[in-house]
């Protein structure tokens, strides 16, 4: 290797990092949970935590009642709903997960388009 070739490599390096510097690091967990309620979809993510949100809540007030019934019948006439707009309330956060990911994927890609024009712009 020639004394011309390090000093491209070095410099190819340097403005690597500089590039990867101004990108910065994985946005925190919270930013990332906050980021789903912006973008064009993001009407969509919270139309869904709304109603999470809301089977949540129904599913406390059906769980209070089951815990205050009497018979069994009454029980199971609070017991069910309460199950059920809970389970609704799970599944309704972990269809959020897929996207949080998918714009984590897209920060990496972007990451990578960076680099890559870096490495081209120096051939």
């Amino acid at each position: 290797m020639t004394h011309s070739d390090e000093a491209i490599a070095k410099a190819v390096v340097a403005e690597e990092r500089e590039l990867l510097r101004a990108i910065g690091e994985e946005p925190p967990f919270i930013s990332q949970s906050l980021g789903l309620f912006t973008g064009t979809n993001g009407w969509v993510n919270t139309v869904v935590m709304a109603a999470q949100t809301l089977a949540f809540l129904g599913s406390l007030w059906a769980g209070v009642h089951f815990f205050q019934a009497d018979t069994i019948l009454e029980a199971l006439h609070w017991g069910l709903p309460a199950a059920v707009l809970l389970l609704i309330s799970l599944i309704l956060k972990l269809s959020l997960w897929p996207v949080m990911h998918v714009n984590r994927l897209m920060l990496q890609m972007k990451r990578l388009e960076i680099i890559l024009m870096g490495l081209e712009s120096n051939r």
